[in-house]
């Protein structure tokens, strides 16, 4: 799959929102939800603010998309999201019928699209998508890096 300067943009602005959760000392991972070429969803991690395990920032941007849709399905959707999601999140995006999921960094700890499962290739579930990882890893990784690197100074 080529990637057009849109998935760029767009995976920016989920940068963008990662600074944003870092703003509220929550993990950097930012997301947003695109149909026919515009943002229809925005979020990042507010698990901490929240008290809310399932607070993720897949989950806040279609959260948020489907409010401003008025549908809880995500249909002729693209998520974009600086961290490969969990479990939780891929099941979250199943059942929202995103089209296409693209994300920066992988998550060798956690992520579901391949590092440590692969949710998304598994031919017995009821939904599919397109998956494509690796748009801005380095920005990604580098964001979380920084963050958990201070954190771990401020609690040393």
């Amino acid at each position: 799959m080529t990637l057009s300067s849109d998935d760029i943009h767009f995976m920016q602005l989920a940068l963008e929102l990662a600074l944003q959760a870092q703003h509220h000392d929550e993990v950097p991972v930012g997301a947003v939800v695109v149909q026919n070429g515009r943002v229809v969803g925005r979020g990042f991690n507010s698990s901490i603010t929240t008290v809310d395990p399932t607070a993720h920032a897949e989950v806040m941007a279609m959260r948020n998309a489907g409010a401003h849709l008025a549908n809880y399905r995500l249909l002729d959707c693209t998520l974009y999201v600086t961290l490969e999601p969990c479990v939780m999140c891929v099941g979250a995006i199943f059942h929202a019928r995103i089209n296409r999921l693209v994300y920066a960094a992988s998550d060798p700890k956690t992520g579901a699209c391949g590092s440590v499962i692969n949710l998304p290739a598994e031919i017995r579930l009821n939904h599919h998508m397109q998956v494509t990882g690796g748009i801005l890893a380095s920005e990604s990784s580098a964001l979380l890096k920084q963050f958990f690197v201070q954190r771990r100074k401020n609690a040393g």
